[in-house]
């Protein structure tokens, strides 16, 4: 192999593996493979197109200094960002997206329930706004195209139910916006990881 080969076969064999990963700023990776297609529970995620996905809005491992307990969630609304809590100054951080104009919403609340692939029951408010969901008054089944995705989170504060999920879409280009009636959306990719880490009880903390 001449130099000139040698050199044309490393060039490719870096720019392959960046296309592979992103580095999270602290020595960990993402893995763009985080993002593919899956069976789930019998149900099919979709790949997500991840090229398309800002790149601070993908999972990654951060440093993040705080007081709060490690399990605990903190979501800041302003830069569409949901950090778990890890301890150790580091906390894993999700894109999300957030309440839009006229929706948004802060407090402090817990994880009352997990659920996967829940049933997505609109309220009558939002049946009201849009009539063409009425169809869905006694709950629209789990799957891909459910408004809730693949995990949902209940919030729950000292006044019951407050009606704020944490919770999966398939409109993944809704991320880093504010598009929701007050819910946080996560990837579905990332919603799961999410899951698998958080607890039933565990502090949620929306600013």
């Amino acid at each position: 192999m001449t130099m000139k080969s040698m050199i044309i076969a490393a060039a490719l064999a870096l720019t392959t593996a960046l296309a592979g990963c992103s580095t999270d700023g602290v020595g960990g990776m993402v893995t763009f493979a985080d993002y593919g297609a899956r069976t789930d529970a019998g149900y099919r995620v979709p790949a997500i197109p991840i090229s398309k996905v800002p790149s601070k809005y993908r999972r990654q491992q951060v440093r993040y200094d705080t007081a709060e307990k490690p399990g605990t969630i903190v979501v800041d609304t302003k830069e569409k960002y949901l950090y778990y809590v890890m301890g150790g100054g580091k906390a894993m951080r999700y894109g999300i997206g957030v309440g839009k104009e006229g929706f948004e919403w802060k407090g402090t609340s817990r994880i009352a329930m997990k659920r996967e692939w829940p049933v997505w029951t609109p309220p009558p408010a939002m049946i009201k706004r849009r009539p063409d969901l009425a169809k869905w008054r006694g709950g629209m089944p789990g799957g891909p195209q459910n408004a809730l995705g693949a995990r949902a989170m209940y919030l729950y504060n000292k006044g019951g139910d407050t009606g704020y999920r944490l919770h999966g879409t398939p409109e993944w280009w809704s991320i880093g916006k504010a598009m929701s009636s007050g819910c946080i959306r996560m990837l579905n990719q990332d919603v799961i990881d999410l899951y698998n880490r958080a607890s039933v009880g565990a502090k949620v903390i929306v600013k």
